[in-house]
């Protein structure tokens, strides 16, 4: 019986003490790291899907109909300026040139036989052995004569025009693609390929992206602010290729369009991009970045202060006397490894940055004001 005694007494002095603990730690004030809300100068840039294009893209056409004789260019490839591209069977247009030069031929013939005559009929016209209309229609059949080999030299250039297409060169030095036309082919007519080919120039590039309203005006309100409205527009840009890396090589706006398409409500804008490695080809899709704004007072805290509950973003400030309040933010945009705070706090706020998951409001804490270091 006393051994049960003694047994129940170690149990509850156990269970005191358990319970003195528990309340010790329970009373315990944590001691957490906050930071304060600044407000400083912070660019805002947006980011936009373009199209790449190269800085001229040339479409390489048949003039001329025929059979394509042969390809003097390897595929995807670059070529020169004046290089020697496709050679188009040329015997019909030999034989027009050939034609041609007879008729001219046959026109200076004629041209002469009428200098004759009238060199014949001048000077009796001058002693009046014959009539004035005998010369009149002398001369206007030398002068006709005259036309039809003006006539026939150019139809004869113009055949020789024609020949000179059947040799396509190429009209810049770049980057040629997949020819449309292979050898043996007739091309130069609908159906069969018009357009034989395309060379772009890709030392730049050009980028074309979209503009909606809100961010026009508000670049527009920006260039209009100032005199040079071309320096206004040499704002560097930053461009973003499929492996979301940045492309080394800052580019520029160099194109607004005259109207706002109103079907979508977006106005067109280009942008040129050094790409002296030729690593961007036409056709690609990359992400603009441009600066949008400047908010020379913007409230800032650190991403790490910011916890998301169902869509919506809270932060924990601690009050003067240590209490901690949930609160709920608006966040405009994100700057480096900071959050643009819209609305929900004001200058001077002490945000924890540490302890998000172990605290809750109401709950009082000892706070250390630290200097937030940003790591960008």
């Amino acid at each position: 019986m006393v051994k049960n005694l003694l047994g129940l007494q170690f149990f509850a002095l156990v269970f005191l003490w358990s319970c003195s603990q528990k309340e010790e730690v329970k009373l315990k004030v944590p001691n957490l790291k906050a930071v304060e809300v600044l407000t400083q100068q912070v660019p805002i840039a947006k980011e936009f899907v373009g199209q790449v294009y190269g800085r001229s893209d040339i479409p390489i056409r048949a003039r001329v109909d025929g059979f394509v004789e042969k390809i003097h260019f390897k595929e995807g490839f670059k070529v020169n300026k004046g290089q020697l591209l496709y050679s188009i069977h040329d015997s019909p247009l030999q034989v027009s040139v050939s034609r041609e030069e007879s008729i001219l031929s046959e026109a200076e013939i004629n041209r002469v036989n009428a200098e004759n005559e009238l060199s014949r009929i001048a000077p009796l016209a001058e002693i009046n052995a014959i009539s004035k209309r005998d010369l009149d229609a002398a001369t206007a059949r030398r002068d006709a004569a005259e036309e039809m080999v003006q006539a026939a030299k150019a139809n004869k250039d113009l055949a020789r025009i024609n020949l000179g297409y059947t040799k396509i060169y190429a009209p810049i030095s770049g980057i040629i693609g997949k020819s449309n036309a292979k050898i043996g082919e007739y091309v130069g007519k609908s159906p069969n390929p018009v357009i034989l080919n395309t060379v772009s120039e890709i030392d730049s590039v050009i980028v074309e992206f979209f503009l909606n309203e809100k961010d026009y005006i508000t670049f527009a309100k920006e260039i209009l602010s100032g005199t040079d409205e071309v320096k206004k527009m040499d704002r560097p840009l930053e461009l973003y290729l499929a492996d979301e890396e940045k492309f080394p090589y800052a580019g520029k706006i160099i194109f607004l369009d005259r109207s706002v398409d109103p079907t979508t409500g977006s106005i067109l804008v280009q942008s040129i991009f050094p790409n002296p490695d030729r690593l961007i080809r036409p056709g690609q899709f990359a992400k603009v970045k441009s600066l949008v704004n400047i908010l020379d007072e913007a409230l800032t805290i650190p991403q790490r202060c910011v916890f998301e509950i169902q869509g919506f973003y809270n932060v924990f400030v601690v009050d003067n006397e240590g209490l901690i309040k949930q609160k709920q933010i608006e966040i405009l945009d994100s700057y480096q490894d900071l959050f643009v705070v819209k609305s929900g706090l004001s200058k001077g706020e002490r945000v924890l940055i540490e302890g998000l998951m172990t605290v809750k409001s109401d709950q009082k804490v000892n706070v250390e004001l630290v200097t937030y270091e940003s790591n960008n």
